[in-house]
Parts: C-alpha cells; structure tokens; sequence
C-alpha cells in the first residue's frame, strides 16, 4: 500500500512540473489575446465586422434554428460536458484497463476549464448587441467556455479513439466528433452569445490543452511502454 502511495505521488509531481508552467503559459497567453481584442484591436479589421456577423445570425433566426442551436448550445453546456467527460472516462478505463487515457481526456477538459475561468476574471467584454436566446452567466464574452470545453472533450475523445481503431472508416468516424465542437462555436454565436473572436480563441485554448495533456500523459505513457500503462495495483 505504501508503495503504491508513492508511485502515485511521484506521478503527480512529474506531471505537476510538465503541465503547470505550460499551463499557466497559456492563460497568459489567452489574457495577451483577450486585451488585445478588447482593449488595442477592436477597431481594426476584421474586429471591426463581428457586429455584422452577430447581426447576420440574429436576422436569419428561425424557429427550426432556434431548436437546432439550442442543442448545440446544450452540448457544450457545463452540466452535459462534466457527465459526457465522466462517461467517457469510465467507458476508456474499462475498455483499456489503463489510466492514461481518462486521465488524458479529464485533464484536457479542466484544464481549458481553469484557463476559461480565470481569463474571464480579467477579460469584461460585453456580449454581442443582438437580443440573446440564452440566459448570460455573469462571466465575459471572452473566451467561450461552451466552445473551449467542447474542442477538449471532443476532439480530444477523437483523438483517443482514432488512435485505438484500425480501419480507415472507423478512423473517419472517430474525427467526426471534431465537426461537434463548430457545431457548438456556430450556434453560440447564433444564439447572441458570443462574438466571432470569442470562439476562435476557445478554439485555441481547446486545442492547446489538448495537446498539452496528450505531450504531457500520452506521450509518458507511450514512452514508458505497456507495463507502465496497466493501473497501480496494491502491493499488500
């Protein structure tokens, strides 16, 4: 028992030291971004034209739309990417008998998380002047935390998946999760949630996170061979 209390201790120092300062890297990175949007470039091209885009959507509403985007919307929601992650998580662990992956993929997305919480903390831009459809919570505009959220789970399931799969039309199938998280970006802003600018950088933080956990767990994994992936067992 003592054993295995070390070996997990010592991996959670050495991913501590391999994630952290590239983590915090990055949300000063998304904090950079987020000023320079709102505070230096919105009056430069093509910041100067989101407006048009929100106002686009909002003059093409329909009742169909409405319908479709409010699922979109609900699949990047807080409530349905905890569960889908957990679910995810659980299913991976049971198929491979290996930690890395739902480490991997549970990372990736509290990750962005952390990085999306903190940058709204520092970053207070408005929502789109357009009537929104959907409740604002008392974060900012930037970045989206439904779009970042839904590039982490997704894309990140797909990368797994891909990984594990071997013909050429499962592989395709598996990267088609990547279509869910423009189906999230796209009807967020709809929906007169978010600027256009506000998804691209969740799609930034997203995939960054992404392969941050992916270089940091995956790759360790990878390298440590096949008896490094198989779970920590009691010694007692």
């Amino acid at each position: 028992m003592l054993a295995n209390r070390a070996v997990l201790e010592h991996r959670a120092v050495y991913y501590g030291k391999r994630i952290l300062p590239w983590l915090i890297a990055l949300l000063l990175g998304m904090i950079a971004l987020g000023l320079l949007i709102t505070r230096v470039a919105e009056h430069i091209w093509p910041f100067t034209v989101e407006d048009s885009v929100n106002r686009w959507f909002a003059a093409h509403r329909t009742p169909t739309m409405n319908t479709v985007t409010f699922i979109g919307s609900l699949f990047g929601s807080t409530p349905v990417i905890i569960a889908l992650t957990a679910v995810a998580a659980l299913i991976l662990l049971w198929r491979l008998h290996s930690w890395f992956e739902p480490l991997y993929l549970c990372a990736a997305v509290t990750a962005q998380a952390l990085v999306f919480f903190f940058t709204t903390l520092v970053i207070d831009r408005q929502r789109p002047a357009v009537k929104r459809l959907d409740a604002s919570p008392p974060t900012s505009s930037f970045p989206s935390g439904h779009t970042s959220a839904a590039v982490a789970l997704y894309c990140g399931l797909a990368l797994v998946l891909a990984g594990l799969v071997h013909r050429t039309w499962q592989k395709w199938l598996c990267w088609a999760l990547v279509l869910m998280p423009i189906f999230v970006a796209t009807s967020r802003m709809y929906r007169g949630m978010h600027h256009p600018s506000d998804v691209t950088a969740s799609f930034l933080n997203g995939a960054l996170c992404i392969t941050l956990m992916s270089w940091a767990i995956l790759r360790s994994a990878e390298r440590g061979g096949a008896s490094s992936r198989r779970p920590v067992r009691s010694t007692t």
